[in-house]
């Protein structure tokens, strides 16, 4: 049976990547979506949610100002659809009757056709939009040509009672904004929602996600479709920017999408590394750095950064510095080397022994009669510190700190030393993570990285001791528990937030769990001055931490 025209309908979805604040450039991508959606037959173009605004806006939502200069983008969007076209389906705050809405609008022939408001707003984990915005009434489906489209905005699919509402009220098909931040397994949850969602109702489901980073948070995209039996309709890439129109045809009753493209899953320890690399791109690009500047010291830590930061800008903006001093082994100056060669990423040598040996003299008549201790050693990282972000401040780079979450989790890092820095993309990697994703990286790439391929990180950084080189013949282990204990303790105790009997009860030793929490919560006020870092795991330190730990 061939469908009659009136029964199709092609949708276009549009994964992009806004940046908060930047209402006249993301109205700008909203115009070249059109226009490219146009080019391919689009009927509808949908935009993630709070698309003009950049998500999430935070407090930047509250100014007057903001929010009126949001409305005002979206009134000329809106005028623009009366030129042949396809409509529009874009996120905005909006401000209706004194009362601030995360909303969602349909502008069709030059105008707003459709207005409809997020009901319910999360504010748990990193969410906190219930402080800023307020909840919508119970939403109906809106009438698009013909088609009763129900809109529920991202959390509304979570529970049953929105989608519900919209299917009593008539509504054919769901078309879902979001902006649904990346952690491990995400994806996974996503689509297990949505599959309620359908299996309860009905409903086929379109399932619109931004891509992109925004400090800690990264979007990781990987928009799909659902048909009615909860099959697959379509799925679009994960971390890739992407204009898509997809074929949705009306038979008996029920619409289904015609030949979706079916993009392969970014899983696992791949999708980690991917979201690093977006989010380390993202935010040096959006924060204005023309490059980054890192301290490379022959670690498998900095090694993994350097490519990272490699990947997400290449090597001609990625200032690798060696800051050496008596204690650094001749093996950790040739594996730096070497790496910044296998990354092409300049490189540079600059021994600390001057500035470490004047601050010393310095501190002398304070020292004075006191044995050297931990206080001597921080002087080094301290003093790399300050040299990195002079040539921060010279040639305008921003610092990448490179300190694993077994390092945050512990406090075995130095304020002002080797915690100096914008930006951490492996905050949120214990360091056996660490250690499989730079194996990972010397056999992959991301699709978009724009580093060298191959063996970029040397086989003898991975296999190495890992060591802080602030003593002769340091090892991490001399204060830590073995990474391999000491990893899987840390994820129960922060993640999974369970109790020392239960993790006493899973095999590990009860001292060194009780050694481990003390630790892990006498560092909280190192962390909350550490940079900004991505979030890969469910509960990272940052929004996540700081929200469970308020009252």
């Amino acid at each position: 049976m061939s469908a009659r025209p009136s029964d199709r309908l092609a949708i276009a979805v549009a994964q992009l990547n806004s940046t908060v604040g930047d209402i006249a450039g993301n109205a700008e991508k909203v115009r070249r979506a059109r226009q490219e959606a146009a080019a391919q037959g689009a009927d509808l173009v949908v935009f993630p949610e709070l698309f003009i605004a950049g998500y999430p806006p935070e407090d930047l939502v509250l100014k007057p100002a903001f929010q009126a200069a949001c409305r005002s983008a979206v009134e000329a969007l809106a005028r623009e659809t009366a030129t042949p076209g396809p409509a529009l389906l874009v996120g905005t705050p909006w401000l209706e009757g004194g009362k601030l809405y995360n909303a969602v609008a349909l502008l069709d022939g030059g105008a707003i056709a459709a207005l409809r408001y997020k009901v319910d707003l999360p504010n748990y984990g990193v969410f906190d939009e219930k402080r800023v915005f307020a909840a919508g009434p119970m939403p109906g489906p809106v009438n698009f040509r013909g088609v009763r489209l129900g809109l529920p905005i991202c959390e509304d699919i979570w529970g049953e009672e929105i989608v519900e509402c919209l299917a009593e009220t008539g509504a054919e098909l769901l078309v879902v904004p979001n902006g649904s931040p990346y952690w491990r397994q995400k994806g996974d949850v996503r689509i297990n929602i949505a599959v309620a969602r359908v299996t309860e109702q009905g409903l086929p489901t379109v399932y619109v996600n931004q891509v992109g980073g925004q400090d800690e948070l990264v979007f990781d995209g990987v928009s799909f479709g659902l048909h009615a039996d909860c099959t697959l309709a379509f799925q679009l890439a994960g971390f890739l920017e992407a204009v898509v129109t997809t074929q949705w045809v009306r038979r008996d009753a029920t619409w289904r999408c015609e030949n979706g493209p079916m993009a392969a899953s970014v899983e696992a320890e791949r999708a980690d590394y991917a979201a690093c690399v977006l989010g380390l791109r993202d935010y040096v690009n959006k924060n204005g750095f023309p490059g980054v500047v890192l301290g490379l010291s022959g670690g498998v830590d900095s090694a993994l950064c350097a490519a990272m930061a490699v990947d997400a800008l290449g090597s001609e903006r990625v200032r690798c510095v060696m800051l050496p001093f008596k204690f650094t082994a001749q093996e950790s100056l040739d594996d730096a080397a070497a790496c910044a060669k296998a990354l092409g990423a300049p490189y540079q040598v600059l021994p600390i022994a001057r500035a470490v040996e004047g601050i010393e003299a310095a501190l002398a008549p304070a020292f004075d009669g006191l044995k050297r201790d931990v206080t001597e050693e921080n002087l080094q990282a301290r003093a790399r510190g300050t040299i990195l972000m002079a040539l921060s401040n010279k040639f305008n780079l921003m610092v990448v700190t490179t300190g694993n979450k077994s390092e945050m989790s512990v406090g075995y890092a130095t304020l002002y030393g080797d915690m100096n820095g914008g930006f951490n993309p492996i905050k949120d990697l214990y360091k056996t993570e660490v250690f499989r994703l730079a194996r990972l990286r010397n056999e992959w790439k991301p699709e978009d990285a724009l580093g060298p391929g191959g063996l970029v990180i040397p086989e003898n950084i991975i296999t190495r001791p890992p060591t802080a080189e602030l003593r002769e013949n340091q090892k991490d282990e001399d204060s830590l528990p073995p990474y391999s204990v000491l990893d899987p303790i840390l994820e129960r105790l922060v993640e999974r937030e369970e109790p020392i009997s239960a993790i006493v009860a899973a095999g590990f030793d009860r001292d060194t769990v009780v050694r481990v929490e003390r630790m892990l919560n006498i560092a909280e006020y190192k962390r909350r001055q550490a940079a900004p870092g991505v979030k890969v795991t469910l509960k990272n330190f940052g929004r996540d931490r700081w929200a469970a730990n308020q009252p």
